[in-house]
């Protein structure tokens, strides 16, 4: 499988705002929620509209299979290894009902408690590389995917905007 490696940043101020402003009902609920909880989601809703995303190449290489489910694999490092199970039915989820299951695979994974089919059926793969740190990384392409999304360490920083606020000469910083 071919292999582009693209990178970008994204402003994540309003969904860390979010993400706090339900920390009340996560709590409660004794999850935990993360901003790859939130990305999960957003890869849910981009396959929807990229169906060629959440599919493969068949066999013979002449026909593309577009999958009609939206499993994503999720890699985790444990001490034993990189494993990549599987979140099921993503689209159809809640965000607490993904932090749950996803802490549970997480869990299973390291105790080595997986399955096969714990680890199959994924259309699109997302790794994450916060816990660890650094600003980019090349995940590579788990097949027969046709794709994978390389999360980095989150990071607060000010950002120059000229055009934050228009009666300012020369524009402001922005924390971010």
């Amino acid at each position: 499988a071919p292999h582009v490696t693209q990178l970008d940043e994204v402003d994540l101020t309003e969904l860390e705002a979010f993400r706090r402003s339900i920390g009340d009902e996560s709590r409660d609920r004794g999850i935990k929620l993360s901003p790859l909880h939130f990305v999960m989601k957003a890869v849910a809703i981009a396959l929807h509209e990229f169906p060629d995303m959440r599919s493969s190449l068949a066999p013979g290489g002449e026909e593309l299979w577009v999958k009609d489910y939206i499993h994503l694999g999720i890699a985790a490092d444990t001490e034993h290894g990189l494993v990549v199970p599987v979140v099921r039915d993503v689209d159809r989820k809640g965000l607490f009902t993904l932090a749950e299951e996803l802490a549970d695979l997480a869990s299973r994974a390291r105790a080595r408690r997986l399955g096969p089919s714990d680890m199959q059926g994924a259309v699109f793969t997302i790794s994450s590389l916060g816990g660890i740190g650094g600003t980019a990384f090349t995940p590579i392409v788990n097949r027969p995917e046709v794709g994978i999304l390389g999360l980095s360490k989150l990071e607060v920083r000010p950002v120059w905007n000229a055009g934050l606020d228009p009666g300012a000469e020369g524009g402001a910083f922005e924390p971010r």
